[in-house]
């Protein structure tokens, strides 16, 4: 029960949010198979020119999240030391943002499989009350860029919290007898 982006088809999928309930403070959670490797995937997006915030599989296979809310530069950047090579598996990937924290690494939280993902490549963590365009009035892409940059992956199990930083267990739970997630 997943969807299948192929970008042969320019399938992707986009929103706009009403009124929510706080940019500062939400997760995402969902479950990702990729079947494209060693190319920049555009997972999440939100449309903005010099105003952004996405979530995307790099070109050397690692995943980046990153926000940029003026021409200014960066406001923040996660991106894993991790790659995400392997074609036959499934990730489920969590991300927690809340940036009323006032530790900067606790504003924003990565996890996949059920583990915090703490070995970074980038690690730059926006300003405490700083507001994400994600979760705003404007319109959200799951599986392409503004429209025209398409992924090659599955999805499933796409789960938005509005106004609540949460963990993985949330959403899942590890296997009593394998361990695994």
């Amino acid at each position: 029960n997943s969807l299948r982006f192929n970008s042969g088809s320019s399938d992707y999928l986009t929103r706009t949010f009403g009124t929510p309930t706080s940019s500062q403070k939400w997760t995402l959670s969902f479950w990702v198979k990729r079947c494209k490797l060693g190319s920049t995937e555009f997972v999440f997006n939100t449309d903005g020119g010099n105003e952004e915030d996405r979530l995307q599989f790099n070109s050397g296979d690692t995943l980046t999240w990153y926000e940029q809310n003026s021409s200014a530069g960066t406001d923040a950047e996660l991106t894993t030391s991790q790659v995400f090579r392997d074609v036959s598996a499934w990730y489920h990937i969590v991300l927690a943002r809340d940036s009323t924290q006032g530790t900067a690494s606790n504003r924003i939280k990565l996890y996949v499989n059920g583990s915090q993902v703490t070995a970074l490549g980038a690690a730059t963590y926006p300003s405490q009350n700083d507001s994400s365009r994600w979760n705003t009035a404007v319109a959200h892409e799951i599986g392409a860029r503004n429209g025209g940059t398409f992924v090659n992956l599955y999805m499933a199990e796409v789960c938005f919290i509005d106004g609540q930083q949460l963990d993985p267990t949330s959403f899942g739970e590890f296997d009593e007898d394998s361990g695994i997630w």
